[in-house]
């Protein structure tokens, strides 16, 4: 089983320098559907995978079936993969809102950089956006096992 796979676009590419870890399979610019038409078969080659960190929407524009296609990826992963998507900023509202809507389709957990880490794009994050939000998965899984440990 694969431990770590970050997937998407260039924020994907930034969390997987943090990740180094984990495979990715990310491209800048990359849109959902540019996403799935190339590396959607081989997500599939790469499961099962233990921790699966998605961005992605924040490239998609008025013509995308943007929840369409992040379901398309969903429906591939297994259900005791813990799966992490990163939020598109709050500049991209739409967008925003629907990778959340799928992230809570699946009961995933959904990340989002903190409007301060973000760099003058307002898209990117900073140096320490990218690292906040690449150590974000870990940070949750230590929690969810310490809370297991509690009712134990």
């Amino acid at each position: 089983m694969l431990e770590c796979l970050v997937i998407g676009d260039s924020i994907a590419v930034g969390i997987s320098h943090f990740r180094k870890e984990c495979v990715s399979y990310a491209r800048t610019g990359w849109t959902s559907s540019q996403w799935n038409k190339h590396y959607l078969q081989t997500l599939n080659a790469q499961l099962p995978v233990k921790n699966l960190i998605i961005s992605l929407g924040t490239n998609d524009y008025q013509g995308i079936n943007t929840i369409a296609e992040l379901n398309k990826i969903r429906e591939n992963v297994q259900s005791n993969t813990r799966v992490f998507w990163v939020l598109p900023p709050k500049a991209k509202l739409a967008q925003r809102e629907m990778v959340r809507e799928v992230a809570e389709i699946w009961r995933d957990t959904w990340l989002s950089v903190p409007e301060n880490e973000l760099a003058g794009d307002k898209i990117h994050p900073t140096h320490s956006g990218y690292r906040h939000i690449a150590e974000e998965p870990a940070r949750r899984a230590r929690m969810l096992a310490d809370i297991s440990f509690m009712k134990d």
